[in-house]
């Protein structure tokens, strides 16, 4: 039974991908530190914030608002990791597990999206 946004396996993972993007941006040049470091940092964290937020709202309505920001936050980390390989701060290799919880991350937030938004049709 959900009692708050920490039993939300969708927030763990974003957790879980946080603790891996800060770990990542901490390998990039130390002049990227207000660039794509602190950009990088600002969207990962914005994804289990927005989820918790949402959760914690009154609102199912509200709660698939803050779903769909920490959704759109998700494809800028992805975009902002593909960016680091193709400027070969980081290889392949370096980021495969981050798109990979981010690929799982985004089929939840559809399936959890999609399941309360009929939760309200039906109300």
């Amino acid at each position: 039974m959900i009692k708050n946004y920490k039993d939300l396996e969708i927030w763990q993972m974003g957790m879980l991908l946080a603790k891996k993007v800060y770990a990542l941006t901490k390998k990039l040049p130390k002049e990227e530190i207000y660039g794509i470091v602190s950009q990088m940092r600002r969207s990962v964290v914005s994804i289990p914030s927005n989820i918790a937020e949402g959760q914690s709202r009154n609102s199912t309505k509200e709660f698939i608002q803050f779903l769909s920001i920490a959704k759109g936050s998700s494809s800028e980390l992805e975009t902002q990791l593909l960016l680091c390989v193709e400027i070969e701060y980081f290889s392949r290799e370096d980021i495969i597990e981050s798109l990979e919880l981010i690929s799982n991350i985004g089929k939840m937030f559809n399936s959890l999206i999609k399941k309360l938004q009929s939760k309200l049709s039906t109300v």
